[in-house]
């Protein structure tokens, strides 16, 4: 038998996927919880083979869930399975340790070859999310692009952010501009939501 935890902060969503897996006389459900914070303490509880991981939840997002899971249960082998479809998600993801990416609206019979080849020690990714990625390429910004255009999207003032980061008010104009240029934004808004939808923070 695979053992699954499924993590989706939908509950409706989270009891469709789990009676779907139920269906299969190979895998078997073994946790299922709605919130980023849940995910670790629950594989340790039932040390499942894959953990099938949404990337938007509350608590903690899926690509930092997957990177602790990797660490606290290396065996355990992170499978997101997200609505967005986003080429930036899959190269964080993958950079976080996932074994694989599916998007929810693909086929059941894709999930279920998903879920079984990971938990061979293969990989499986979306084949059209994964031929968009090649063509957008990696993401242009720098870590501390990101983390400015993070926190411009709780808005604030310049001199918000700078406090907020620990950054001088000048390093965090000149980070927004970097951004905003790379992201061929006009606005700081523009650009976090250039950035979102790309799937870069």
């Amino acid at each position: 038998m695979i053992r699954v935890l499924l993590a989706a902060d939908q509950a409706l969503v989270r009891g469709a996927l789990a009676s779907l897996l139920r269906m299969e006389p190979d895998l078997e459900v073994v946790a299922e919880v709605g919130s980023g914070l849940e995910v670790v303490p629950a594989a340790q509880r039932t040390t499942p083979d894959i953990a099938l991981v949404d990337v938007q939840m509350p608590g903690r997002d899926g690509l930092a869930v997957t990177a602790e899971l990797r660490h606290a249960l290396p065996d355990c082998r992170v499978l997101i399975c997200t609505t967005f479809s986003r080429p930036g998600y899959l190269s964080r993801a993958m950079s976080a340790g996932a074994a694989g990416f599916v998007v929810k609206d693909s086929r059941p019979e894709q999930l279920i070859n998903a879920i079984r080849r990971v938990h061979a020690g293969l990989r499986f990714v979306d084949p059209a999310l994964a031929a968009e990625s090649l063509a957008s390429g990696a993401s242009p910004l720098t870590d501390r692009e990101a983390d400015v255009l993070r926190a411009a999207a709780e808005g604030g003032t310049v001199a918000d952010l700078a406090t907020a980061l620990g950054l001088s008010a000048g390093t965090v104009r000149n980070h927004l501009s970097s951004a905003i240029g790379k992201t061929q934004a006009r606005t700081r808004a523009e650009a976090v939501r250039v950035a979102e939808t790309s799937g870069w923070l």
